[in-house]
Formats: C-alpha cells, structure tokens, sequence
C-alpha cells in the first residue's frame, strides 16, 4: 500500500493514464478509422501521451483546484 501523503502523485497517474486512453484513441480513430491494427496504433498513441499528461496534471492540478475553489460556494 502507498501511504495516504502520496495519494496525489497515484491520483494523477491514474486520472492522466485514463484520460490520455481515451483521447488518443479517438484521436487514432478519427485519424486511421478501425484498421487492422488499429490496437497497435492506439497503444503506439497512448504511451508517449501518458508520459506527457501525467507531469502535466501535476502542474496544473493546484491551479485547476484554486480555479475550482474560486467558482464554487459552500452548500
């Protein structure tokens, strides 16, 4: 188990691993349509996304949450 003080950095991995599945492949599929290899091409798509979504949740996560705080009012 990962101590509760990380929970961010497994939040993050698991949101930006999620997300970026699901946009490249759309992405893949508006680009190539279903072709034959089309898991190989979407697989090929998500990798280097995921290595680039997930510093980046990290960077704008506090900045999205102040933006959150800021739009929201307590119940």
């Amino acid at each position: 188990m990962i101590p509760a003080r990380y929970s961010h950095f497994l939040f993050s991995l698991i949101l930006s691993g999620l997300m970026s599945f699901l946009v490249s492949g759309i992405a893949t599929f508006r680009a190539t349509g279903l072709v034959e290899n089309f898991p190989q091409l979407w697989i090929g798509a998500w990798l280097p996304s995921w290595l680039l979504a997930y510093p980046a949740v990290l960077i704008v996560a506090p900045f999205a949450r102040r933006l959150t705080q800021r739009l929201t009012v307590a119940a």
